[in-house]
């Protein structure tokens, strides 16, 4: 079996995702490498790479073209995307950056994550497909008082729940509107917050979908979570990536409500930050990606999921070197 190597990118802090493709290459019994990609020398992950890479800012014209070259130089066959900025570069790009190389990206289509990173086109679309969203106020609603508290406001092209902030009053409200740039208001919906990490293949079948309880967060990232095989969910977000046409590892977000409603907040086409707790449950994504590079089938061993499984995570620290 030949070597396959993967390329992180925009690696920054993301240690935990090194190492489950690192684990998962093991457990697979696969030869090749974890490579990492950042624009800084100092991201964390860059120490636990098996080879690193500095590389321009996205905004840089010749982003494109060093990834290409790494792909190239390094042999490549995978590239996994990490933060929201880069996702529309290399959706934009994914073709020309495939033919160039040896590579797939792992990313959507254009459409796909135009949707995903514009909270007013993945409102319209959840609208327009019938999922279940938390109401939004138009800038009309907003300036005549056609609201109840509490609301929550957060950019119109957000991540990480930066500027996100529930407000209780009218002060709040001028404030953060006014503070906020593209500020997208919707009612506060109570609940219980779920992540749910599906991963698809790259021609669209939902491989596994499991949701997870948010049970602690910091900085818009999860501390302790809980996965919950929860039919309701997994039924509707089943249908709504189904809809979408996603492909990859994808991250939704939302709560579950008194009336078994699931509602949408977001839809981050990318491993998040608390991915590894679903891919130590049992939906190994790592590996699945690694078997479908080699050509393996995945089996119904690949997707079996532990109900109930617990997990907390913690910061660490490494030398620099």
């Amino acid at each position: 079996m030949n070597d396959i190597n993967i390329l992180i990118t925009s690696c920054g802090r993301r240690v935990e995702l090194v190492k489950a493709f690192q684990n998962a290459r093991d457990i697979v019994g696969i030869k090749g490498s974890v490579m990492c990609a950042d624009m800084s020398v100092k991201a964390p992950a860059m120490m636990f790479a098996d080879k690193s890479f500095t590389v321009p800012r996205l905004s840089d014209h010749k982003y494109i073209d060093e990834l290409i070259n790494i792909c190239t130089e390094n042999n490549i066959d995978l590239i996994v995307p990490t933060i929201d900025t880069e996702l529309q570069i290399l959706a934009d790009y994914k073709s020309k950056i495939e033919n160039c190389t040896n590579a797939k990206v792992l990313i959507s289509n254009s459409n796909v994550i135009e949707i995903c990173n514009d909270k007013i086109k993945s409102t319209q679309f959840f609208a327009d497909n019938g999922f279940s969203i938390p109401n939004t106020l138009s800038d009309s609603d907003v300036v005549n008082g056609n609201y109840s508290f509490p609301l929550f406001i957060k950019p119109l092209n957000g991540s990480s729940s930066i500027n996100a902030f529930k407000v209780n009053n009218e002060k709040e409200l001028k404030f953060f509107y006014d503070y906020i740039t593209d500020p997208i208001v919707q009612e506060c919906v109570t609940g219980v917050e779920y992540t749910v990490d599906v991963f698809i293949d790259f021609d669209g079948n939902i491989i596994t979908c499991v949701p997870r309880k948010r049970l602690a967060t910091r900085g818009g990232e999860v501390l302790i979570g809980e996965i919950d095989m929860n039919c309701d969910i997994i039924d509707n977000v089943t249908k709504m990536i189904k809809t979408l046409g996603a492909i990859g590892h994808i991250t939704v977000q939302g709560f579950y409500c008194e009336d078994k409603q699931f509602r949408y907040i977001e839809i981050n086409p990318r491993y998040g930050g608390g991915a590894p707790m679903s891919i130590k449950a049992g939906a190994d994504s790592c590996s699945m990606l690694y078997k479908l590079l080699s050509g393996s089938n995945i089996t119904d061993e690949d997707t079996v999921i532990r109900d109930g499984a617990l997990f907390s995570r913690f910061d660490d620290c490494v030398e620099i070197v």
